[in-house]
């Protein structure tokens, strides 16, 4: 393949530092092999360049929470949808996914690991994939959908197995059975949340016993366990029993932030998701009971409270968007929120490609410099100025998965195209 060179006004490289400005990379044989000031670099004779106006040049973004293989939080239509179906919808939401300039996503649970393999054949565009395959839950805990008419919502994903366990015994067996699955990581829910029928975010769930067992079943084969864990006490089981990060992290107190900095965990907050379900279920026209409306409500005011005080307390923190619970491809409005949070606009960036890359050890990821994989981002406008304009995907002009054109949106350059070659304009 020649050379791709990819011009742009400005780069910001993923690492925190300063911006290069009158910027350009350049990717050889998929990784990239200089990037910064144009007048520094020396672009093969042969190199295929592409430019457009205003462009800002970032790492692929990545999402360290989502649920491809899911679309939305209505009841009622998942009722009355078969599995089937359901797989298939991860298809375009992986499109979405990395037209909003997502490269690579942790799945946190309920993608099975064939959605990967068919990405990976190329059989559709997709961002790089960690899964967590199923999300575990003691009887009656947040991932137990047991409804109260006596339905089990939750056995019907395909090639994922049945979430519900107890005891340290149990676990270690069910461990054994999501791995076998072909999960990257293990998912654990340590407390209550949202979207679960008969508990509170304020709920606390398994035992450090059976976290630990967890934690050690894992670790057997380099793998590791990530954890939807809201309350304090959930919070605080999961990092005493040597949980990587704690997902949502919405009612997390002062222990708990001391605990994350002496473990070194990573909070992946998903600050947009409380809304989303607000939203989800006005738009729905009612396919969530008001009880799980109004513990969506209530959450959103303390968790933004809390991931602030994590934030400025120092606590690692991962870009995690809960995307299902949200619209796949609106990824990207998480950093507006890291950054009412408390971050500046640079910190919101790093937050969303070094530091994932850190969290998922892709020390390959994650920034633009030499030697690492071709994923990069051209942005119209400024992020560091306005970093909402992340927010509207029509400022993502291209997307390189790669040394890849995967998604092309720049005036006159045709209908965008996958990194199968097939087009992606179901993205858009």
């Amino acid at each position: 393949m020649p050379a791709l060179v990819i011009v742009a006004e400005r780069l910001i490289d993923g690492t925190g530092r300063d911006p290069v400005e009158a910027a350009a990379v350049v990717i050889e044989n998929g990784r990239i092999t200089a990037a910064g000031a144009r007048s520094s670099l020396t672009i093969p004779p042969d190199a295929e360049v592409i430019e457009d106006d205003d462009l800002t040049l970032v790492p692929g973004f990545m999402d360290m929470h989502v649920h491809l293989a899911m679309s939305g939080t209505n009841l009622v239509r998942f009722l009355m949808t078969p599995p089937s179906l359901a797989l298939l919808e991860s298809v375009p939401n992986c499109a979405r996914t990395l037209a909003a300039g997502v490269t690579t996503v942790r799945d946190a649970g309920n993608t099975p690991a064939g959605v990967r393999l068919a990405a990976e054949a190329g059989h559709f565009p997709a961002p790089r994939m960690q899964l967590a395959v199923g999300l575990l839950s003691q009887t009656g805990g947040h991932g137990d959908d047991w409804m109260p008419c006596g339905v089990h919502l939750g056995t019907s994903y395909v090639d994922v197995p049945h979430p519900v366990v107890d005891g340290a015994d149990g676990m270690r067996r069910k461990v054994r059975e999501v791995l076998r699955a072909g999960a990257d990581w293990i998912k654990l829910c340590t407390s209550g949340g949202v979207l679960s029928p008969g508990d509170l975010p304020d709920h606390a769930q398994f035992s450090v016993e059976e976290i630990r067992v967890a934690v050690q079943e894992a670790a057997v084969v380099g793998r590791r366990v990530m954890a939807h864990a809201m309350s304090p006490a959930g919070i605080r089981n999961a990092l005493i029993a040597g949980v990587t990060s704690i997902e949502h992290g919405c009612l997390i107190d002062d222990e708990g932030i001391a605990l994350m900095k002496e473990k070194g965990a990573y909070l992946v907050p998903t600050l947009v998701a409380p809304g989303d379900v607000v939203d989800g279920a006005k738009a729905g026209g009612g396919g969530l009971p008001p009880e799980m409306v109004e513990k969506a409500q209530r959450i959103g005011v303390l968790h933004r409270a809390a991931v602030s005080a994590a934030i400025a307390a120092g606590v690692k923190v991962a870009m995690g968007t809960d995307a299902a619970v949200g619209p796949h491809g609106g990824n990207l409005r998480e950093l507006g929120l890291m950054v009412r949070c408390g971050m500046t606009p640079m910190q919101a960036i790093v937050a969303s490609t070094t530091v994932p890359a850190e969290l998922i050890h892709r020390p390959d990821l994650g920034s633009l410099e030499a030697g690492r994989l071709g994923d990069v981002v051209a942005v119209r406008g400024d992020p560091l100025a306005d970093i909402d304009i992340l927010a509207d995907p029509a400022h993502i002009r291209l997307v390189l998965k790669d040394g890849r054109v995967a998604c092309d949106f720049r005036a006159g350059s045709g209908a965008a195209q996958g990194s199968s070659g097939s087009s992606s304009s179901a993205a858009s």
